[in-house]
Order: structure tokens, then C-alpha cells, then sequence
């Protein structure tokens, strides 16, 4: 007799052999499902932390997270790990370093944007930091998709919040790179309904 099938809301997600309900993108490359089960929509506060992640979504602009990931190693590593003083100091020598390190995306404006933004991130911290700053945009509700349809890619919320870090001296912080942000973050749970890993932030009940 073969077990009966495991019912998941929507087609949207993929019952693993482990018995564990994941979206399709997260269900069968082994590196977007282990990002997916151990560290996406995890709360991150720390200043490093998330500039590295507000750095990693305005290079993924344009391209498939999937290449970001596969590159992120390449990326702490020409980025001094994301620490803000340190690529603060960059300067030519560096971008032109940069512009030919293949481990990573070698795009000149986002490079630019890096040191900018490790500059703007250095000055919040007069205001209570970045982390705080990114986090006081947290919505009072989050989105309970059942579908990708169903999963908004900006809102309110990341329109003011990519307003407020342009004025703070931020480049490559659109809405919708913010949404991604807040995502990445947990500031939002958009997990799928029916997913393993709804509701496991501890930020959302």
C-alpha cells in the first residue's frame, strides 16, 4: 500500500522527502533549500549583518538570488565581511580591485553604492544604527500568502523606508529591494501558509 499523500494549501509547495513542506524555488537546489530552512526571514540586528544583507540584495538587482548566494563567500571576502568602517575606506585602488575580482558581481555602480552605503551606515549610528533604523519600519501586520500571487513585492512600509535611507545618504535602496530586505530579515514572514518554516521567526506569532 503506498502512504497516502501529504495535503499542502497550494501547488506552490513541494512536500520533501523529509516530509517538510518548502516553496518550489526552496525544494530541490541544495543551496537555496538550506538557505531557505536555516537562515531566510531569520531575525538578523546586528550592524554587519544587516549590511551585508542590504548589500547583497541591491547586487542581486537584476539577477537571481541563487547567483548571489553562490557568490557570497567571494563577496565577504572582497568586502572585508561586511564590515562598515573598513569598506568606508575603500577608495579607486580598491573599486578597481573590485571591478576585477570574477568571484563577484562586477558592477561598478553597485560597487560605488557599497562604500556609499557603508559611509551612511557609519553615520546612523548617531540615530541608534542601521539595524534599528531598518527594523523601526517593521509593519504592525504581515502578509499571509498561500501563493506566489499572493506575495506583495513592496508595500507602504519599504516605499518609506526606501525614502528615508535615500535621505540618509543610501543608494540602490528602491521599494522593492527594501521588501526583499525586510524579508530577508524577518521584519516581514512571507513564508507560504502550509510552509515548515511559517511562523518560526519568533518575530511573528
Amino acid at each position: 500500500m503506498s502512504p497516502e499523500p501529504v495535503a499542502v494549501p497550494t501547488s506552490d509547495l513541494v512536500v520533501g522527502d523529509d516530509g517538510l513542506a518548502r516553496p518550489v524555488w526552496a525544494s530541490t537546489d541544495a543551496l537555496l533549500r538550506d538557505y531557505y530552512d536555516t537562515e531566510w526571514g531569520m531575525p538578523v540586528r546586528d550592524e554587519r549583518g544587516v549590511f551585508e544583507r542590504l548589500s547583497l540584495e541591491a547586487f542581486q538587482s537584476g539577477l537571481s538570488w541563487r547567483t548571489i548566494l553562490a557568490k557570497r563567500p567571494a563577496f565577504r571576502a572582497a568586502f572585508a565581511d561586511f564590515e562598515a568602517d573598513t569598506v568606508a575606506q575603500f577608495g579607486e585602488d580598491d573599486v578597481a580591485r573590485l571591478m576585477a575580482d570574477a568571484g563577484i558581481v562586477r558592477n561598478r555602480a553597485k560597487i560605488l553604492a557599497t562604500i556609499t552605503n557603508a559611509n551612511a551606515t557609519i553615520a546612523l549610528r548617531e540615530d541608534g544604527g542601521l539595524s534599528d533604523f531598518v527594523w523601526s519600519f517593521r509593519p504592525a501586520s504581515t502578509p499571509e500568502p498561500r501563493s506566489y500571487a499572493e506575495v506583495p513585492t513592496k508595500s507602504d512600509e519599504s516605499v518609506a523606508l526606501s525614502k528615508a535611507l535615500r535621505k540618509r545618504g543610501f543608494a540602490f535602496v528602491g521599494p522593492t529591494t527594501m521588501y526583499a530586505l525586510m524579508e530577508a530579515l524577518g521584519i516581514v514572514d512571507t513564508h507560504l501558509v502550509g510552509s515548515h518554516r511559517r511562523g518560526t521567526s519568533g518575530v511573528w506569532g
